[in-house]
């Protein structure tokens, strides 16, 4: 299974790049099985709202908000490990 992460931007944030590029040496340290998008607030307003999006950066994980701000690396490859193990075991 994979899991689909979304990072929610907006222009002019200037956290919203690091999180681009945290969550995406993370995917790649993490070797597959995840799948990322950006998500421009003001082009998805209603979507982000509807997520509890109120500030950026934030991430989704699945189509829940996970991370209301910027966390740590570590805090992000540990959430997103940890669903990725929990989605393998599933399919055993």
């Amino acid at each position: 299974m994979t899991i689909k992460v979304e990072v929610f931007s907006s222009p002019g944030c200037g956290k919203c790049g690091h999180a681009k590029e945290v969550l995406r040496r993370i995917a790649q340290e993490l070797d597959g099985g995840i799948e990322w998008r950006e998500v421009n607030v003001l082009e998805e307003m209603d979507y982000a709202v509807s997520l509890g999006v109120l500030s950026t950066p934030a991430i989704a994980i699945n189509g829940e908000l996970a991370f209301t701000g910027l966390p740590s690396a570590a805090k992000l490859r540990a959430v997103l490990d940890q669903r990725r193990r929990a989605a393998q075991g599933e399919k055993a």
